[in-house]
Order: structure tokens, then C-alpha cells, then sequence
């Protein structure tokens, strides 16, 4: 009867403590803060009342000399711990979503938010692991064999510790690169990067490894050691804005201020041009002909794929069908 008692006052209590809290947040949601207390009344309502219902089973449970209080009492105990942790990592998904809702979904215009996005999930990430670890920690404390085992079980743990250090080692490394590729400020979600002639948009990055979108729809995974040992190309580290290059060889009779023209034609109509900046140079020479360079600014790497897809077809097809004596052409003289 006086175990019954507890439990119903405990529930009263957790009740009526969750009609308080819910009262108080609602009329503070009304302020400046209601895109963050609203999430989370909503998504903590139920483990913060099962935290304050075992909370308050807890504490009024009194120890007492049997040997059944004394396991009912511990295995409240280890249902408190699970259950805190359990709202924190509530709270946390929740703050993550929120921030990610008040970002702006344009990944392509604004480095800042490329960057908090980069490191919100990978912390987050982190985080809910720092929690279930540490919530197992104090499980395994509160049963006496494992905390008062002694010297040997340390020295056990401390042999089980360096081979699953020496196993895991990898993974462990790949963790610790996630992280610093997070604050490294190297690489951004959204950024087009070229790695091993591939280029692509991060589409995630996490604590093991880099998801990358090609440019022809194919997924790329790469751990994320791969980012600190190796050099790789960011497009779009300082700004979205990408400058595309497009090299062509014509003889050495062909007319440059003839073909600037045209290629001012084909920039200027092209609706993939950011209207930024655009140029044509002769680059290089070669026996047979010389090297011609378009350069054109776009909003972003896919822009720039498709704008110089379009400038190259676009003289190649000038240059047949209004001169065609410009295309590369291999002289021989014949000596009697």
C-alpha cells in the first residue's frame, strides 16, 4: 500500500509539474522565443514527464532494509539515467532541427550558412555520443561489482582498451578528421569540389565520412581522412560565384578580334552567365596552331559546367560553318 501511495503521488506530482511547465512555456513562446520553446514543448512533452514522474519515484522511495526495495529502488535508478539521456538527446535533435529551419535553404549564395550547416550536425553528432557514453558510464557505475572489481579489472580494460584502440583505429580516425574537417573552414555542404577529376557538391558531411553529388547524378562517399591527407579543389570555398575556362586550337591565321566578337555574342546571350566577367586570350602556341581562351563567370559549378558546354559547341560550330580555314591545319612544304 505504501509502495502504491508513492507511485501515485509521483505521478500527481510529474503531472501536475508538466501542466506548470507547459503553462510557463506557452505564454514565454509567445515572445521572441516561440520558434524555439514551441519545438520543444512539443517534441520533449513526454520524456520530461517520464523524467519527473521516475525522478519523483526515486527520491520518495525510501532505501529500506529489504533486499527487494533495495533492487526496486536501483532499478528506478537506471531507468532515471536512461531517461535523462534520452531527453537530452531529444533536446538536441530538436535545437538542430529549429537552426536548420531558420537557415535559409539557398546553399549556394551564402558561405555562412554553407559553414553552419558543415558543423551544426557533425557537434550534434558528437554530442549524442559524448551522452550515451556517459549515460552507460553511470550505469555500469551504480552496480557494485564493476566499480569496486579493483586493479585487475582496470588492467583488463586497460589490455580490452588498446585492442579495440588498435581495431578501431581507423574508425577513430576518421571521427577525429570529421571533426576537423567541420571547423577546419576547408570544405562547406554545398560546396563543388573536383577530386580525382570528379566534380561535385557536398551533399553531407559526417563524422566518418564525406557524401559528394558528381555532376552526373552518381554518389561519392569518401572517408574523411581522405580531405586531411590529400589536396582536393573547392570551387566555392570564398564565394558560389565560379569562373569556367574553355580552350580551343585554331590555326595561326585565324582573326582574335573576329572571334572575341563572337564569343561576347555567345557570353552576353547566354542566360547561364552571372554578368560578371568574361575574356578571350591566346594562352599558348603549339607548331601546328594556337591555344585560345574563353573565361566566364557563373552563379555556381553546375552553371559553369553547362556555360562552357555551351561556349565550346558554340565556336567550334562558328568556326565551321564561317571559317573553316581557321580550324587546325598541318602544313608541308614539298621540295623538288
Amino acid at each position: 500500500m505504501g509502495t502504491a501511495l508513492i507511485v501515485v503521488a509521483a505521478l500527481a506530482t510529474a503531472v501536475v509539474l508538466d501542466l506548470i511547465s507547459g503553462l510557463l512555456v506557452r505564454r514565454a513562446a509567445r515572445g521572441r522565443y516561440k520558434w524555439l520553446l514551441e519545438p520543444l514543448r512539443l517534441a520533449c512533452r513526454r520524456p520530461a514527464a517520464a523524467v519527473l514522474l521516475v525522478g519523483a519515484l526515486y527520491f520518495t522511495l525510501p532505501p529500506g532494509p529489504a533486499e527487494w526495495q533495495r533492487y526496486l529502488r536501483h532499478t528506478v535508478l537506471l531507468v532515471l539515467i536512461a531517461l535523462s539521456s534520452w531527453l537530452v538527446i531529444r533536446v538536441l535533435n530538436v535545437v538542430e532541427t529549429v537552426v536548420f529551419t531558420k537557415l535559409p535553404s539557398d546553399l549556394v549564395t551564402s558561405r555562412r550558412i554553407r559553414r553552419a550547416r558543415t558543423q551544426i550536425r557533425p557537434v550534434r553528432r558528437l554530442t549524442v555520443a559524448v551522452v550515451t557514453v556517459v549515460a552507460i558510464g553511470l550505469i555500469l557505475i551504480t552496480f557494485r561489482p564493476v566499480r569496486l572489481a579493483g586493479i585487475s579489472i582496470l588492467t583488463s580494460a586497460g589490455v580490452i582498451g588498446a585492442l579495440i584502440g588498435l581495431s578501431a583505429r581507423t574508425a577513430l580516425g576518421n571521427a577525429f578528421a570529421g571533426i576537423q574537417i567541420a571547423f577546419a573552414d576547408g570544405m562547406h555542404v554545398g560546396d563543388v569540389l573536383v577530386v580525382d577529376g570528379e566534380w561535385g557538391r557536398v551533399e553531407e558531411v559526417k563524422l566518418t565520412n564525406v557524401v559528394i553529388r558528381l555532376w552526373d547524378d552518381r554518389v561519392l562517399i569518401l572517408p574523411t581522412t581522405y580531405f586531411t591527407e590529400r589536396p582536393f579543389q573547392n570551387w566555392t570555398r570564398n564565394e558560389s560565384r565560379v569562373l569556367g575556362k574553355v580552350q580551343i586550337h585554331v590555326d595561326y591565321t585565324a582573326d582574335l578580334d573576329d572571334l572575341r566578337q563572337e564569343a561576347r555574342r555567345l557570353v552576353e546571350s547566354s542566360p547561364l552567365w552571372d554578368r560578371g566577367q568574361w575574356v578571350l586570350q591566346m594562352v599558348d602556341a603549339t607548331p601546328q596552331s594556337v591555344v585560345i581562351q574563353v573565361q566566364a563567370s557563373a552563379a555556381d559549378g553546375a552553371s559553369a559546367w553547362d556555360l562552357r558546354c555551351d561556349l565550346r559547341e558554340g565556336l567550334i560550330r562558328y568556326l565551321r560553318d564561317h571559317h573553316p580555314q581557321w580550324l587546325p591545319r598541318t602544313r608541308s612544304q614539298y621540295q623538288p
